[in-house]
Order: structure tokens, then sequence, then C-alpha cells
């Protein structure tokens, strides 16, 4: 059962990243909307396995990334639920829209920054728990880790008020900044799945 939930989930997860990229790239916001929820939920099995199958060693840091994926998909569950739900289905005034609409830059997108970031550190300590056995564990523990300079940038980005709804061009950077992301993390989604294939 254990296996199936850590190799099930990683494939789901890199399903549900290229979804995402998919659909930001045919311009379907409420199907890349779903896709990140979809994302999360897979997410959070998927950074338990990495603890489950560490040694007694590498169990701390595998805690620490349960605690910050079940975090961050508090964070991306309320943003994505909400944009599905009120934002499309409600009549809302123009103060409300603008800190509930995810595309207005306002509370629920730096909400959504704040989650990526976290979860960025959940990835991070989730490589910390790899032992490296073969080259694909090697590559993946680097991308998990790396990955988590990420929270950098989604951490500062809100402080700094670098994106505003009147921000000329933001549409398309912020997509840019997505399908790069998208690239980078499916891979940590497949090769999850060939490391948890590969336990008994």
């Amino acid at each position: 059962m254990n296996k199936k939930i850590a190799v099930y989930s990683s494939i789901f997860n890199a399903v549900a990243v290229l979804s995402f990229a998919l659909c930001m790239l045919l311009g379907s916001t409420y199907g890349s909307y779903i896709a990140s929820m979809f994302i999360a939920f897979s997410f959070v099995p998927m950074m338990s396995a990495y603890c489950h199958y560490s040694n007694t060693e590498r169990k701390l840091p595998g805690y620490i990334s349960i605690v910050f994926s079940a975090i961050y998909s508090v964070f991306i569950l309320a943003v994505y639920y909400a944009q599905v739900t009120t934002v499309t289905q409600e009549a809302l005034t123009i103060q409300a829209n603008r800190i509930l609409d995810y595309s207005q830059f306002g509370l629920f997108f730096n909400y959504d920054l704040l989650g990526y970031g976290i979860m960025a550190l959940a990835t991070f300590f989730a490589g910390l728990t790899i032992e490296v056995k073969t080259k694909a564990d090697k590559v993946l523990k680097v991308l998990l880790i790396i990955h988590g300079v990420f929270f950098i940038s989604s951490f500062l980005i809100p402080l700094l008020g670098l994106f505003s709804s009147d921000m000329q061009g933001a549409d398309w950077i912020g997509t840019a900044v997505l399908e790069f992301w998208c690239i980078y993390f499916i891979p940590i989604g497949v090769l999850s799945f060939f490391h948890f294939n590969n336990k008994y």
C-alpha cells in the first residue's frame, strides 16, 4: 500500500503539473486553477513518501517536509477553490474582487506565492531525505534541493510589490515564470515515480 501511494501520487503530480502548463498555454484559467488543486492533492502524499522511505538519520527533514507540504496545500487549495467558486460564481464588489481574484495580484495572489514558497521549502527538506544510490537519485536530490531556492523569490515578490493589477505585461511575465516552473517541476514527479518504484 505504501509503495502504491508513493508511486501513484508521484505520477499524478507530474500529470497535474503538465495539465497546469497546458491549461496556461491554452488560456484556460479555470482549468489551470483545477490543475493547481490537484498538484496540491498529490504533493502531500508524495512528500510524505520521502519521509516514509528515509532512514532514521534522515527522518527529521522528512517530517519537516510533510509539515511544509501540508501548509502549502492549505494556502493553495484556499486560493484556487475561491477562484473556481466565489470569484467565478458570485457578483463581487470591486474591492472584494481586488482581494479575492487571483488575476488582480491582490491578497490571494500573495497567498498563492507564499504557498509556493512554502512548497519550495518542503522539496528542499525532502531532498535531504534521499540516500543517493543511482544517478537518477542524484539528479532528483539536486532538483529537490535547488527547488528550495524558489522560496526566496516567492516570499520576496509580494513584500516588494513587484506585481500589481495596473502593471503592463504582468500576465505574460507571470505565465512565462509559471511555464518555466512547470518545465522544472515535471521531472521531479517523474523521477520520484522511479525512485519510489524501486522501493520495497
